[in-house]
């Protein structure tokens, strides 16, 4: 089983890109292809190619082609990223905008409604938390992001949900004692 890590954080030092390191290194040796989207430079920005895209179903930009290959050769999608203001940081949203395209993630038909295409993989995400779990859990952070990733964009194009495994308390430092914990139950899952 191949497995994509997409990782969002644009300091190469940063406990994210430790977690996705760390989570590689917990699989099958070369089974494992990282999108560091920071350090490859992804463009994020939706453009008008995107837009006729999506009206055409296809005819994608040569990036996206690109990330579209690479989703296809995993079966396991992981993504890895901080929580910035209660979501996804603006390079994985465009990565997601951009690549997760109609025509091939999802379809859309006239009086076909909305066909998924991507039943096929499973998606488990490592959301990095600045805060506690009190305050995600009092304020509905972590449902939002459930919401917001796992139904308004697994499910829509069909993903299998897999683990969502939170790590709290990035900001105070207390996250690192459980890296260990969270990379093995993520790489246990995947591993099925």
């Amino acid at each position: 089983m191949s497995t994509l890590i997409v990782v969002a954080h644009p300091d190469p030092t940063s406990l994210t890109r430790d977690v996705a390191a760390r989570l590689a290194a917990a699989l099958p040796t070369g089974q494992v292809e990282i999108a560091d989207l920071a350090a490859e430079g992804f463009d994020p920005r939706f453009t008008l190619a995107d837009r006729h895209s999506f009206l055409v179903g296809g005819d994608y930009p040569e990036d996206v082609a690109a990330e579209i290959a690479r989703v296809e050769r995993a079966d396991h999608l992981v993504l890895v990223f901080p929580v910035f203001w209660w979501s996804m940081p603006a390079v994985l949203k465009g990565w997601i905008d951009r690549v997760f395209v109609n025509g091939w993630a999802f379809g859309v038909g006239e009086g076909e409604g909305i066909r998924p295409g991507l039943g096929r993989l499973s998606a488990h995400m490592i959301p990095i938390a600045g805060s506690d779990a009190a305050l995600y859990e009092r304020r509905g952070y972590d449902a939002s992001i459930a919401t917001q990733i796992g139904t308004g964009i697994f499910d829509y194009c069909g993903i299998r949900r897999g683990l969502t495994e939170f790590l709290y308390d990035a900001d105070s430092g207390a996250a690192a004692a459980h890296v260990d914990g969270v990379v093995e139950r993520i790489a246990a899952a995947v591993r099925g």
